[in-house]
């Protein structure tokens, strides 16, 4: 038997005729479409399932439409069902910072607007958060703006965050200038990766200042430069995270002249509810950091 014909057996047995299951379709189908795809079932069948005038079910129509009802009854529910679920589940990525600092404030806050709201989260670098983007698995991310980001790629700036080179507290260098001046930097370059913006803005900036200067140490995570510079392993390239101090070990130089690390929110596919939802809610947040871009 054919799925479809079913259906449509569905709804002119649950509407008394063919011209009343017309009138109530989910979708738009003519009345002789609908005749013609009944009587290909009944052949199929064998039998006929109802009579036209005055409509009436025979025994066989009554036990097909017995087995039928309980499942096309409930699938308008089910459909609601999985609709419900799925505009208050959320997939988040986003760096170490912005999960251990703000979202966990946020989430309660999110929850004000969508009780049952439900989400995972993903750690990871900018790149690898865009990859996941592009995979379907998370559906919005807190990260680096790249320059070259997927142009099917949605975006909204949060704040421009401003490059600055962490040096031991114990070193005597008192500003980023100094150090264009030598001949040679002799200190070790703490950074992360070359794909990652930071590191690619930090490069660009070098560049403009005829300075080369490669990083010795690649690591992961803003964490791990400040970790290392602290314990007197060369100086590093970062950002300041708002919300979050420095260690005391360590000493924030401006890098004067650089431009700033764009951060954003990055979706791929149509813009729904809840994404728009969480957009504005990481606009507030900007906002009440005093981080309007």
């Amino acid at each position: 038997m054919n799925v479809h014909h079913l259906e449509i057996f569905y709804y002119v047995a649950r509407h008394g005729g063919i011209s009343e299951a017309v009138r109530n379709f989910p979708y738009g189908i003519q009345q002789p479409a609908v005749s013609a795809q009944i009587l290909q079932l009944e052949q199929s069948l064998g039998t006929r399932l109802f009579q036209r005038r005055p409509f009436q079910l025979t025994p066989a129509g009554e036990q097909l439409y017995a087995f039928i009802r309980p499942f096309f009854a409930k699938v308008g529910r089910i459909g609601a069902e999985i609709q419900d679920a799925a505009s208050t589940f959320i997939r988040i990525g986003a760096s170490g910072p912005v999960l251990h600092e703000h979202l966990p404030r946020m989430i309660v806050e999110l929850r004000r607007k969508v009780p049952k709201l439900r989400f995972s989260l993903l750690e990871a670098s900018a790149p690898d958060l865009i990859e996941a983007i592009n995979r379907d698995e998370i559906d919005i991310a807190v990260t680096n703006l790249h320059r070259s980001m997927p142009a099917d790629l949605h975006s909204r700036l949060l704040a421009r965050l401003p490059l600055t080179l962490l040096v031991p507290r114990q070193s005597k260098l008192r500003s980023a200038a100094d150090l264009w001046k030598r001949q040679t930097i002799d200190e070790p370059l703490i950074s992360l990766p070359g794909d990652e913006p930071i590191a690619a803005i930090f490069q660009r900036g070098l560049a403009k200042q005829g300075v080369e200067w490669l990083p010795s140490l690649v690591v992961s995570s803003l964490d791990l430069i400040e970790t290392y510079v602290a314990e007197g392993f060369g100086f590093g390239v970062s950002v300041p995270i708002p919300g979050v101090k420095h260690s005391a070990k360590v000493r924030a130089l401006p890098l004067t002249g650089f431009d700033p690390l764009e951060v954003g929110i990055i979706w791929g596919g149509r813009e729904s509810e809840l994404v728009r939802t969480l957009v504005e809610a990481f606009e507030k947040q900007a906002g009440a950091l005093g981080l309007g871009n």
